[in-house]
């Protein structure tokens, strides 16, 4: 008799931006109070959103800001409770909004790359943003 092999925790789906405006030139981190980190909008997919609505929606509900997609940036896998997480993200410009204090994100900062760098909680943050970067030309 072979013993049973537990089922693989599933996928945590999630998907988010590293959100920028033109002018003045910079990056908007999220607090999240229950985290206590600055990060990215992102969040988890709701059944049958794809991983762009996903972004687009995240970035509307923890930002107020409307975006434009952009380039894809790296999908990060990370474990979150024991579970395996993979995170899609875009580069994204906002293109009109405003932001409202919520349990989820009670503070935003714009902020330009070298002090949004300095401000991202998890290294992983920091590498996005150094894709968003490059990926504008700056």
């Amino acid at each position: 008799m072979h013993p049973s092999t537990p089922d693989a925790a599933p996928v945590i789906r999630a998907a988010g931006c590293v959100l920028w405006r033109p002018d003045p030139y910079g990056f908007v981190l999220v607090h999240r109070p229950k985290w206590a980190d600055w990060s990215h909008p992102k969040g988890k997919l709701h059944a049958g959103e794809s991983a762009a609505e996903a972004a687009r929606r995240e970035v509307l509900e923890e930002t107020g800001m409307t975006c434009v997609l952009g380039a894809r940036l790296p999908t990060l896998t990370y474990e979150v409770g024991g579970h395996p997480k993979t995170v899609d993200y875009w580069l994204a410009e906002a293109v009109a909004g405003t932001f409202v204090p919520s349990r989820e994100v009670d503070r935003v900062v714009w902020l330009p790359p070298g002090r949004a760098r300095l401000l991202l909680t998890h290294p992983r943050d920091r590498d996005l943003l150094d894709a968003a970067v490059a990926a504008l030309g700056r």
